[in-house]
Formats: C-alpha cells, sequence, structure tokens
C-alpha cells in the first residue's frame, strides 16, 4: 500500500491517476479521506442505469469513499457532507483548499 497525498490547491481525481501512473500501478483498490473546497458528484436517473447526472458543488465538504484503479484510471464512489447538506455518489472532479485528500492505494496484481 502507498499514500497518494492530494495538497491544497491540487484536483483529487488527477492527482490519483497521475500518481498511480507515476507508480506504474493500473489495478487497484482505494480508500479516501480528507476535505475538499468543491466538487462534481453524478448519481444516476432513476429511470435510466446507464446515464449520469453531473452536479456541481461549490462549497467545502468532508470526504470519504472507496473505489479502484482500473486500466490506470480512478473509479470513485464518495459521501461528501457540508453545512445542512450530505451528497453521495460518482466523484467526477475536486479541488482542495485549505486542507488535504489522502488515498490509501493498494495495488493488485
Amino acid at each position: 500500500m502507498f499514500v497518494v497525498h492530494v495538497a491544497a490547491g491540487e484536483e483529487v481525481v488527477g492527482s490519483i491517476n497521475r500518481q498511480c501512473a507515476d507508480r506504474g500501478i493500473s489495478q487497484a483498490g482505494i480508500l479516501l479521506v480528507g476535505a475538499v473546497k468543491g466538487c462534481t458528484i453524478s448519481v444516476m436517473p432513476r429511470d435510466d442505469e446507464t446515464a449520469d447526472i453531473l452536479t456541481d458543488y461549490d462549497e467545502p465538504f468532508e470526504l470519504t469513499g472507496r473505489g479502484e484503479i482500473v486500466d490506470g484510471r480512478a473509479h470513485l464512489h464518495v459521501a461528501a457532507g457540508g453545512e445542512g447538506r450530505t451528497v453521495v455518489g460518482h466523484l467526477h472532479r475536486a479541488l482542495v483548499g485549505g486542507w488535504f485528500v489522502r488515498a490509501y492505494v493498494t495495488p493488485r496484481d
């Protein structure tokens, strides 16, 4: 296992992809924890499980999640909570503000 540290000002998904690629990791499991200042999360519409409804959140959230690296790309499902709101779904983008995000990555053979 290794830890991907995503610092203030960095985008989470891209940073995880880049740091895994730098280590030659194309398949892995991920646990995620931290805080962001904004993100894009999707859910599926009720009548079409193959579609995505993307929502941008421009507010700080505590973030936790899990996922995997498949063919070198992060696929992350998260729960994000902020002032009076909690959202869950597939993480497309997240920007770290004054805190950090850490991804605990366990490579697979």
